[in-house]
C-alpha cells in the first residue's frame, strides 16, 4: 500500500511550480513511498540511550592562535592598484 497518494505528488509539483508528466508523477509516487518505508524502518531501531547528535563525527573549530604580524610596506601594495593617490587606492565613484 502506497504511503503518499498520486494527488500528493501532483500537489506539491504544483505548489513548486512544477510541470511534470504522468509517467513522472507515477515515477515520483514510488520513489517518495520507498523513501517513507526507509524512514520508517529507522523510527523502529532502540534508540534508548544514544544522544542527540548532529553529525557521526565530532566536529570542532581548529584555530591557530592570532598573532599580529608586520603587513606588506605600503609602497610594495599600491604597485599593484590601477590607481592610487596620498598612499591611498583610488576607486571609481558609486555615489550620484
Amino acid at each position: 500500500m502506497s504511503r503518499i497518494s498520486k494527488e500528493q505528488v501532483e500537489h506539491v509539483a504544483h505548489l513548486a511550480r512544477l510541470a511534470i508528466t504522468e509517467e513522472e508523477t507515477e515515477m515520483f509516487t514510488k520513489q517518495l513511498d520507498a523513501i517513507i518505508t526507509y524512514a520508517e524502518q529507522l523510527n523502529e531501531l532502540d534508540t534508548t540511550g544514544v544522544k542527540p547528535t548532529t553529525h557521526v563525527l565530532e566536529v570542532k573549530n581548529v584555530m591557530r592562535e592570532d598573532k599580529p604580524t608586520k603587513g606588506l610596506p605600503r609602497e610594495e601594495v599600491l604597485k599593484n592598484a590601477p590607481d592610487y593617490q596620498d598612499g591611498q587606492v583610488r576607486v571609481p565613484s558609486i555615489l550620484e
